[in-house]
């Protein structure tokens, strides 16, 4: 059995109700929700802050009350720590749980808590100083015998020293934003040639994210894996690491899957990083949930890169192999009360995997995509598989927050049990309304490189003729799946429609494709990009024959209320899922997904392709740079203009050889989905 894998919750003398009354949560999605559930099982009350654009928001709808802040700009709202203090005061919390990002790592709001006798549920602010600054840290860790990658550090940030200092170290390197984390502002470059370009997209990214552009130069180490040791410390001076977690599959620099413990680790390396990350924690007089980072070479050498003086996203998986919930530890650590277990007490058991499911679009870059998620079905969750996540199914995904959707943990008695777990629960997440990616994803896990832990931070770039294949046809089946579920929706509504018409029973309301010669032949006619399909149906009877490229095959099936389809296709019997979403028919089949669109026939007119020249927004955003003058011929794939949505830099390229014609944007314009902003002429 594997109830063991419940959570275990720290006995103490008393409740919840001993170390905080109530608490503001100064943070939204998951994270937020996560925090009411831990601390509603404690006895707490929990205030929840929002934006105008999270009125309707899970967390809101989950905490005991809620205050909005402010509009959905970031900085209007979750960035400003005077009104979420305004909020907390009337609210009369005790103290604030600042979750990732926004205000978590900000030592000027840990220190504004603290003047107002008000509780920041995180590291004191001199450690938040001392880790702030990547460059700054580094020194110090130096000083505390923890080992650095070779790289430039200072304060000087002219580009021509920049540039030399890559020179020295050496190629490649990595370019890195000092104040931040999550992938913003951080470049890997290969040669000189391309240094300024990266530097001057790494500061404008940085600038955007953090308001602060500074940078450091490192050595970027080749086939590098990253690894993470979760810390925590008390009000008493004791320290202890909860183990390690490997997040090498990243792209952008951001983490895509990550686990617990890292493949391969032995115990002489597990207590050299665990110990090193204690001195880390130490050397600032750190106090709550942390996490240092490390570089790990193949060699078994390991360098400090940074420490997130905050819990991290992944820390989900800390907790599945260690049976803790750290986000009570930290209301308990908080409270002033002393860790609730030392370092020898501390156990490993079984491995824990986490996925991020996010709205993007792999096969365009990793494009954020927004919308409302019309279809949500996560796996079923148990003691093995766990969903965190700040939406449900009619949400929706805006252009002002990170897009992700959820995290989904799973949990084994090994690394294969897990992996296995992993796979079965990625076929059965069902996503529809946003772009997501959910089969990339599925196709991740199932690389050869990952099930046997190949791992290092360059695996999804290595491995990319395998994670977006070129000729993946839609099978067969998927189209006679999509015609017969539509048939079977046609069937439901002319019965609903008729359920109360006085001639409800009348032989002309019957579906049977009666006709007085025979029987009716149609054509269903769907497509999935450039590829149509059209599919012939004819009634029989006891459902329907259809005929797919020349083939003629009975079908018939079943189709519940929540999409799930049950089939018969000739003598095989099937099951999948047919969402309808306006024209989309989204199917699930065999642990992958297919989003095709049924064609309206009777449609007369053009697709709108015709209009040939703009280049339009992909999503809302603002445009920070014009990549070329007007006049200038390029190529196909040449750099347009750079727009910044959802807190990373999108490059518009052009999608063919031609002359840039004019501009209908500036710098600095903010812009909506859709909107016109290069207009491309063909060459003369």
């Amino acid at each position: 059995m594997d109830t063991h894998r419940r959570l275990s919750h720290t006995k103490k003398n008393g409740t919840g109700n001993d170390m905080f009354k109530k608490i503001l949560i100064a943070n939204r999605g998951e994270i937020a929700c996560r925090v009411i559930k831990t601390a509603r099982r404690l006895g707490v009350a929990t205030v929840a802050v929002y934006s105008e654009a999270d009125a309707n928001a899970r967390h809101v709808r989950l905490a005991d009350e809620a205050l909005l802040i402010g509009p959905p700009a970031v900085r209007e709202s979750y960035l400003n720590a005077d009104r979420i203090l305004e909020a907390a005061r009337a609210a009369g919390a005790e103290a604030v749980h600042p979750g990732y990002g926004f205000l978590s790592e900000n030592a000027g709001f840990a220190d504004a808590c603290a003047a107002a006798g008000i509780t920041f549920i995180g590291p004191p602010a001199s450690a938040i100083r001392a880790m702030g600054l990547k460059s700054a840290a580094k020194a110090l860790m130096e000083k505390a015998g923890v080992p650095l990658t070779p790289g430039y550090h200072g304060d000087d940030q002219n580009p021509a020293l920049l540039a030399r200092e890559a020179d020295r170290i050496g190629y490649p390197v990595l370019i890195k934003a000092s104040a931040g984390g999550g992938g913003k502002g951080m470049r890997r470059v290969d040669r000189a040639a391309d240094f300024a370009a990266a530097l001057a997209s790494c500061q404008r990214e940085a600038q955007g994210a953090f308001g602060n552009d500074h940078v450091l130069v490192e050595k970027y180490v080749l086939k590098p894996r990253h690894i993470e040791i979760q810390v925590f410390g008390d009000t008493q001076g004791n320290v202890v690491y909860l183990f390690e977690r490997d997040c090498s599959v990243q792209r952008r620099h951001q983490k895509v899957l990550e686990e617990a413990p890292a493949p391969g680790m032995t115990p002489a390396r597990r207590a050299a990083m665990g110990g090193a990350a204690v001195n880390a924690a130490r050397a600032v007089g750190y106090v709550g949930a942390g996490t240092v980072e490390f570089i790990a070479n193949p060699d078994g050498s390991f360098y400090f890169m940074e420490m997130n003086t905050r819990l991290q996203v992944e820390h989900p998986v800390t907790e599945m192999i260690t049976g803790l919930d750290l986000v009570e530890w930290q209301l308990r650590v908080a409270a002033g009360e002393p860790l609730p277990l030392r370092q020898e007490q501390l156990a490993i058991e079984g491995h824990a995997i986490e996925a991020r499911i996010y709205a993007e679009d792999p096969d365009k870059g990793f494009l954020p995509s927004i919308g409302r998620l019309v279809h949500l079905v996560p796996p079923p969750q148990s003691d093995c598989v766990r969903v965190d996540t700040g939406v449900e199914q009619g949400d929706e995904i805006t252009p002002h927050y990170d897009p992700m959707i959820a995290k989904l943990i799973v949990w084994g008695d090994n690394r294969r049990q897990a992996l296995a777990r992993l796979r079965q629960a990625l076929a059965q997440y069902r996503v529809v309304g946003v772009a997501n990616n959910v089969d990339f994803l599925a196709r991740l896990v199932a690389l050869p490189a990952f099930a046997e832990a190949d791992l290092d931070t360059g695996l999804i770039e290595r491995e990319q003729a395998l994670l977006f294949p070129t000729d993946a046809a839609v099978p067969d089946d998927v189209w006679l799946l999509a015609a017969l579920a539509e048939l079977m929706r046609e069937a439901r509504l002319a019965e609903r429609r008729g359920a109360g018409a006085a001639d409800r029973d009348s032989p002309w309301r019957k579906l049977d494709g009666w006709r007085l010669n025979g029987r009716v032949q149609r054509q269903l006619v769907l497509h999935i990009g450039d590829v149509r399909q059209t599919v012939g149906v004819e009634a029989g009877a006891n459902g329907h024959v259809l005929t797919l490229d020349g083939r003629r095959v009975a079908v018939h099936g079943t189709l519940g209320s929540d999409s799930e389809l049950h089939a018969q296709i000739g003598e095989r019997r099937l099951r999948a899922a047919v969402v309808a979403a306006g024209a989309r028919r989204q199917v699930f089949f065999e642990g992958r997904s297919w989003p095709l669109v049924l064609v309206d026939t009777l449609h007369v007119g053009g697709t709108g392709d015709e209009a040939e020249g703009g280049l339009r927004a992909p999503m809302p955003g603002r445009v920070i740079a014009l990549a070329v003058p007007v006049g200038t011929r390029v190529e196909k794939g040449a750099a347009l203009l750079v727009l910044e949505a959802m807190k990373m830099e999108h490059t518009i390229s052009a999608p063919r050889a031609g002359v840039v014609k004019a501009y209908h944007c500036a710098v600095g314009d903010q812009v909506a989905d859709g909107t016109e902003l290069v207009e491309l002429e063909a060459a003369p």
